[in-house]
This record gives structure tokens, sequence and C-alpha cells, in this order.
């Protein structure tokens, strides 16, 4: 006999609907805000006042990048597909991976494995030196632009720390950093999504699901992208920019 499909989540009735056993009505709207409401649908409970803190400032962090591919992507898809902005969204956040606003899974997969070490000062040096032997990124570290140090990372830290977060997520990235610089022979900063992946390990999100709340994050940033486009209609100009700038070289 098969095992019964079964979900905690949500469940809904002819009179009544209710996320996490709480009845939407009287217990969510009007007294939750979105980001509590999504730590619950997440995790199964209602985060405390500084993990709420946190996990809000983690949403928001995220949220706009400027002209980065996902907003162009974007635009060009809206004004492609203009009475569909699900499709550009969706293009848009098809960006978020390795390279752009994903790389926090990869950290806190990281952290999480120097998290069970019992010698995490030998672990830091260890895994520093096997990145920077092997020439692979390195989650979390590094950005084009914001050097020496990326300005969000140490605000993110001191509102987790004044938040009451424990730090220990923290405290291991931090010490991770200067072992990174040591091996490396050079400092490279602890980007944003570096920093998130910290914050978030210690709210009890786990990496695996990191991603997925960076996709959360940019919808909104895209949404704005998308309501700027319908009044610029920039799009068709980036096209003819690009395609104009383009020189063929072939026979």
């Amino acid at each position: 006999m098969k095992d019964s499909l079964s979900t905690e989540i949500s469940y809904a009735t002819e009179t009544e609907i209710r996320w996490r056993g709480r009845d939407l009505m009287t217990e969510i709207l009007g007294k939750m805000d979105f980001a509590e409401t999504m730590y619950l649908l997440i995790t199964g409970r209602t985060p405390d006042e500084g993990e709420k803190r946190i996990f809000d400032v983690c949403l928001i962090t995220l949220m706009e990048h400027g002209i980065t591919p996902h907003a162009i992507v974007s635009r060009l898809v809206a004004d492609a597909n203009p009475d569909q902005v699900q499709v550009a969204m969706a293009a848009g956040l098809s960006c978020v991976g390795d390279v752009f606003a994903g790389t926090m899974e990869g950290c806190g997969r990281l952290l999480l494995e120097g998290l069970e070490i019992a010698d995490q000062e030998a672990w830091c040096h260890e895994t520093a030196s096997a990145f920077r032997r092997d020439r692979r990124p390195l989650p979390g570290f590094g950005h084009p632009l914001h050097r020496p140090d990326d300005p969000r990372t140490q605000r993110l830290f001191e509102i987790a720390r004044d938040a009451g977060a424990g730090g220990e997520s923290i405290a291991l990235l931090e010490r991770f950093a200067e072992a990174v610089d040591a091996a490396y022979g050079r400092h490279l900063t602890i980007n944003a999504t570096g920093a998130l992946a910290a914050l978030l390990l210690e709210i009890g999100i786990k990496p695996g699901i990191m991603r997925a709340i960076a996709v959360t994050s940019r919808a909104a940033g895209l949404t704005a992208h998308i309501a700027e486009e319908q009044q610029t209609h920039s799009g068709r100009r980036i096209w003819m920019h690009v395609e104009n700038a383009f020189a063929y070289t072939g026979e």
C-alpha cells in the first residue's frame, strides 16, 4: 500500500482557510506581516521578534540590484510579451543562480559544514586553501563593484547581533574570511550573499531553501523594473543598442 499524500502547510473548506493551522482571516490577515507569514509557512512556527527582524532584512537586501542581467532580461521579455508580465518575471528570476544572487546557498553549505567541525580554525584554513588550490569559485566572497568591503555585510551583521542572534554562524564566516585572505594573499570581501547565508543559518533556515528566498526577494525588485518598463519601453532600445554594438566578423 502506497503512503498517503499529505501536507502540513494549508487547507481550505467551504467556510475557512488555514495556513499552518492558523485561520487566515482571524489570525494572519491584519495580524502578521509578509516576512512573519513567509517564515511561518517555511518553518511551521512564527518567528520571535529578533528572528522576524533578521528575516525581514534578508528579504530586503537582495530586492534590487540595478540594471543587472535579471532586470535586463525581464525588460526584454516584457517588451516581447507586454501582456504577460508573469513571463517577464519568470525570465528574470531564472538568472538567480551560481553567479548572481543565488550564491548564499553555497556559502550556507560551507558554513554548515564548518559548524559541525570541532577544530574550526583548522577547517577554515584547510577549506580556504583547498578553494585557492583548486581555483574554484568561493561562494559568498568577492564583488565587482564594492571594494575593499561590501557595505551591506557589516550592516547585516550589526542588525543580526542587535536583534539577538546567537552569532555562531556570523563568527565562523568572519573567521573563515581571515583564512581566505591569508590563502589568497589579498583581501576578498564577504559579499551580501555570504552575509545573508550566515544570517539565515542564525534563524534556522537551511541552505537548500536559501536560493528560493533570494528568488522571492528579487521578484519584488523585478516588479518595479517591469512597472518602469511599461512606462519607458526601454526593452526595445536595449535590444537595438546591443544589436548595433555587435560587429559581424564572419565571412
